[in-house]
């Protein structure tokens, strides 16, 4: 696979991840952790289904158990993060806060081997989350002190996928199929902190259930393995910088549903989001 087509692969990931609020607001009653558990036991097991398919189980054993441990702390720890971070400060300086790890990806991927950042990079990440930006506060925010809490997790949250992103890379060797494992431990985890921390909600009607299966088909599924197979073979610095189009594209499947409405404010984040990747696809092409 040329580092080409593993970005493009890896570019299906935050398409995919562009649907995630549309099939949230249809999975509605559902609470977060128990959505969580449903939708990586759906991911997961279509790992189990491909992997038998292609490599065998066999595959499987091979891996480090710390690798699935690494893998299972991220995805479950990032997921956890965002929804308490949600909890505890404004959904959308938190929202905003926690959209800071494709930036993370690009500033700290110059310390990859075989890596390297230039202005254009940082340039084009900038402009990226600044048009991201626009997008997720509306155009406006309220930070408070009572909300610091909330802020902080949400950095954490931030530096969790981005670390994992980072690190999947220097991982290269482990073969995608560790995801699999990675998403049916992340269900089962959800599935303890959901009976701790939230009353049982089940989906209403055949939408809740298509939009809940759906969901763990696409952005809490596919989207896993086709990310880590961009971070590890593909241009993960085109990749950061393009992730910032995944909150205008869900903006857009949200307005083309009717649940919500369309503004000039995303005309001006698409062109600027536009403009992030372009500077970032430059800066790869200069390599």
């Amino acid at each position: 696979m040329s580092r080409k087509q593993a970005t493009l692969i890896g570019f299906s990931a935050v398409a995919l991840w562009a649907l995630l609020a549309l099939f949230t607001v249809g999975s509605a009653p559902v609470p977060p952790l128990q959505l969580n558990a449903i939708c990586f036991a759906i991911g997961g097991a279509i790992g189990l289904v491909w992997v038998a398919a292609t490599e065998g189980f066999g595959v499987l054993k091979r891996i480090s158990w710390k690798v699935y441990a690494f893998g299972t702390v991220a995805l479950f720890g990032y997921h956890l993060l965002y929804f308490s971070a949600l909890r505890l400060a404004p959904p959308a300086e938190a929202s905003l806060i926690a959209y800071l790890w494709p930036l993370l990806i690009v500033l700290f991927s110059g310390l990859l081997p075989g890596e390297k950042l230039r202005g254009l990079h940082v340039v084009g990440a900038l402009i990226a989350f600044a048009g991201a930006a626009l997008i997720v506060t509306r155009g406006g925010i309220s930070a408070r002190a009572e909300a610091l809490p909330g802020y902080g997790l949400a950095l954490l949250c931030a530096l969790t996928w981005s670390s994992y992103s980072l690190i999947s890379r220097r991982l290269g060797q482990v073969p995608t199929a560790a995801v699999a494992v990675y998403c049916l431990a992340t269900a089962v985890l959800s599935a303890v902190a959901h009976v701790a921390l939230e009353d049982t909600l089940w989906p209403v009607g055949a939408r809740g259930w298509i939009s809940v299966l759906a969901l763990g088909i696409g952005p809490v599924g596919l989207a896993f393995y086709t990310w880590d197979i961009g971070v590890k073979r593909g241009d993960i610095q085109m990749l950061g910088t393009a992730s910032y189009a995944a909150p205008l594209l869900s903006t857009l499947a949200l307005i083309v549903a009717g649940v919500a409405a369309a503004s000039p404010v995303l005309v001006l984040a698409a062109a600027m989001i536009a403009a992030g990747a372009f500077l970032a696809a430059m800066a790869g092409r200069s390599r």
